[in-house]
Formats: structure tokens, sequence, C-alpha cells
């Protein structure tokens, strides 16, 4: 049994390996070999943006912080169970904080990777078993049903939610569904925390639960601020499969005849819909915050985070969409304490 002392020093070694990626290091040459395979597998997987996530969770593993995390939680007297993680694959390593909770709390994490990530994940499981050889034996991959486990966490689209609500029924379980990142704003927001905002919604080309896929402005906001904080951007059409999207979904909405507004790589349309396509923003007026607070409250199940110049509480400040902490959890689903209650 690995002690949760050794747990949380492996992972603070992970973190630091991802701390320091370095091209001209030969330490990182199978990283780098890692990333390129995974750009070849996934088109979505551009080398900057699979290097921002590496980046993103060096940030993340640290001894300070992942002791804050665990300090609630007691498993070292638990037996390790064995969870069945069904993977998504939406943006580079989104399954990972699975893995991770798993591993942490003293279980044995059985992986199922999306086949749109199958790689990522897998190289960083290898390096946490190069510093610490003891969890050699608590991850299985695996691209089968599973036959043998305790527990599952699961993540998919709607549909395979349900499946899997219907498929795990008689084990413990954590499901997750497709929800989307919203942003509010009140015509106040700065140059830089626009600019920010425009992070939110292009980073991983906008395929995040997280990304923000809708703003709400109030009446007669001046939209082309959005499109100036998001003109440094235009580059995002040097990805075809970008490119691709932007041509498909400008051609449906002009042939559809719905008003929108395009500045040659992205577009905004008036819309009430919580997601929106690749290389779109959908957009809503909203005429007073205590309503819109009301109606967004009654849609918290459709909604992964709200990011806004309020200091209110739930919300995250414009640039950390992307940026959770390691307690932020998807869905809102406690998954530490969901493992805790595994005997």
């Amino acid at each position: 049994m690995i002690q949760l002392e050794q747990r949380i020093f492996a992972f603070d070694r992970l973190g630091d390996f991802l701390r320091n990626i370095n091209p001209d290091n030969p330490a990182y040459d199978v990283l780098f070999e890692t990333v390129n395979r995974a750009k070849s597998n996934n088109g979505w997987f551009s080398k900057e943006n699979v290097l921002h996530a590496f980046a993103a969770w060096g940030q993340l593993l640290n001894k300070e912080e992942l002791t804050q995390w665990l300090l609630p939680y007691s498993f070292d007297h638990k037996t390790p169970k064995i969870v069945g993680l069904v993977l998504a694959g939406n943006i580079p390593l989104v399954g990972f904080h699975d893995v991770l909770s798993v591993l942490v709390s003293g279980n044995k994490a059985l992986v199922k990777c999306s086949s749109s990530d199958p790689l990522l994940i897998a190289f960083l499981v290898q390096k946490l078993q190069e510093f610490e050889p003891g969890f050699s034996n608590f991850v299985e991959f695996t691209k089968e049903r599973f036959t043998h486990f305790d527990a599952v966490i699961a993540t998919g689209s709607n549909n395979a939610a349900r499946y899997f609500e219907y498929y795990f029924s008689k084990v413990p379980n954590l499901i997750r569904s497709n929800r989307n990142g919203i942003a509010i704003l009140d015509g106040n927001e700065t140059k830089e925390q626009l600019e920010a905002l425009a992070e939110d919604i292009v980073r991983y080309f906008g395929l995040g639960c997280r990304s923000t896929s809708k703003v709400f402005v109030p009446k007669d906001y001046d939209l082309n601020l959005i499109f100036g904080a998001l003109y440094p951007y235009d580059s995002l059409m040097d990805s075809a499969k970008y490119a691709n999207n932007y041509d498909y979904n400008k051609a449906v909405y002009l042939m559809s005849l719905f008003d929108l507004l395009d500045n040659g790589f992205f577009m905004l349309k008036e819309d009430a819909s919580y997601t929106s396509p690749v290389a779109c923003l959908h957009y809503e007026y909203y005429e007073d915050a205590q309503t819109l607070e009301k109606m967004l409250i009654e849609d918290k199940d459709l909604i992964q985070c709200i990011t806004s110049n309020q200091n209110t509480a739930g919300h995250f400040a414009f640039g950390k969409a992307q940026q959770p902490q390691l307690w932020d959890y998807a869905d809102g689903k406690n998954t530490l304490a969901f493992l805790n209650i595994l005997t």
C-alpha cells in the first residue's frame, strides 16, 4: 500500500516534471514524441493546446495544493477499490482529474480512454509510475467493457450519460453529461478583461465543457468589443479542422437565413441555446441582473462555469475558465467525496 505522503510526493514530482518542459532537454524527448502522436491521432490536439494542458497540470500538481485538497478526507484506512473510469476526450487531458482523484485517494483505476485522447493520460501515468513504482499495480488501461470493478466514474454526452446511469446502476457511480461555460458582461469590462474572455472562448478551439460558448450582454451592448478582443486569434484558421468547421457552420447559418455577425474567422449569433458550434459564440441580451441570475439558477444543470467581472461566489474571473483548481469539480460533483464513501 502506498501511503498518502508517498502518493502526494509522486504527483508533486510529476508536477515538477511538467513545470519544466524544455524541448532542448533529452528528458522530454518522449513527451514531445507523444505530443506529435496525439496531434496525428486527433487534429484538434494542436501542439500549443497540448503543451498548454501539460503546463496547466504542472501548476496544479504541487505538494501544497494537493495537501490542501485532500485535507478534509481520510483514505488510508480503507481497502483500495477498483474504480472504472470512462474518460472524455474533447480536449487534451480532460480526464486526468479522475485518474488523479482515484490514485491519490489510494484506490485502483481501471481506465477506458476516449479514442480521441488515448495517449496523453497513458504518458502521464507512465511518468508517475517512474516516480513511484508502487503505482504500477494501481492502473489498468482497457478498451473493453469493464468486467471487474467496484465503482464507476463516467463522462459523456447526454445520451451516453443516460446509458451509463442504466448500465452502471448496480454499483456506486458518478456520471457527468454535457455542460457549457458562459460569461456575463455588464459593459464595464476593461480591454484586458475582454482579451481574457477571448482566451476562455477560443482555448482548445472552444471544445471544452468549460469553454465559454455563450455570453449574456446588456441591452445596446457593442458586440464589436468582443470581436476586437478576438481579432488576435485569426490564426485559428491555420487549423484545417477549425477552418472546415467555420466554413460549414457559416454556410448552414446563411442558408437558413440566420442573422449573424462575422469577422472572417469567427461568428456571433443571437441564440438562447447555451451550446454553440465551433467558430461561433452565442449571445443573449438581458434586462436586469436579478432576472438573469434567477434564470441561471434554473438552468444550473446546463452550466459548467460562469465568468464575469463580478466578485460573486461561484464566478470565475475572465481568463480563468480553463484554469480550475483541484477542488473545482466538473458538474459540481465532488469526486473525492464520492470516493471517500466507498467502503
